[in-house]
């Protein structure tokens, strides 16, 4: 049987795959809502080593607090401050409202407000997340498959 931790980090992974594969072929609107949910999903893995995961789209704000609390193992500290570092742009209600619903206020819709430029912005940022919580995920969890 897959491990919670396991069920969980998959997400992330094939939320990724997919961004990558909306970059590949144009599709810059589903690349960013794909690459967000990347990163949303590492973040609630990293959350689900040391607690509960709440429903929230912005879980820098629990690892931050969990920080804080001193709920992070002080050998890890370092790590997750430069996760919250990395994700913080795509950490974000708006973008997650911009990919799904566009700027009302502007009158434009999700293919309009993304380019390819930010595509690739956050398809990096998704990888790099991705990158520094596998390792993460990988020293807690003996179950975890690369």
């Amino acid at each position: 049987m897959t491990s919670p931790i396991t069920f969980r980090f998959r997400l992330p992974l094939g939320f990724l795959e997919e961004a990558e594969q909306d970059a590949a072929l144009g599709r810059w609107r589903a690349c960013v809502a794909h690459a967000q949910l990347s990163v949303e999903n590492a973040l609630k893995a990293i959350i689900a080593l040391f607690a509960p995961v709440p429903r929230t789209h912005t879980p820098t704000k629990i690892l931050s607090t969990m920080l804080m609390k001193g709920d992070i193992p002080h050998q890890d500290q370092q790590d997750v401050q430069k996760i919250i570092g990395i994700a913080q742009t795509l950490d974000s209600n708006a973008i997650h409202a911009q990919t799904d619903y566009g700027d009302e206020f502007h009158g434009l819709t999700p293919w309009e407000l993304f380019s390819e430029e930010d595509a690739q912005q956050a398809l990096t940022i998704a990888q790099q997340v991705m990158e520094a919580a596998t390792a993460l995920i990988q020293k807690y969890n003996d179950d975890y498959e690369t």
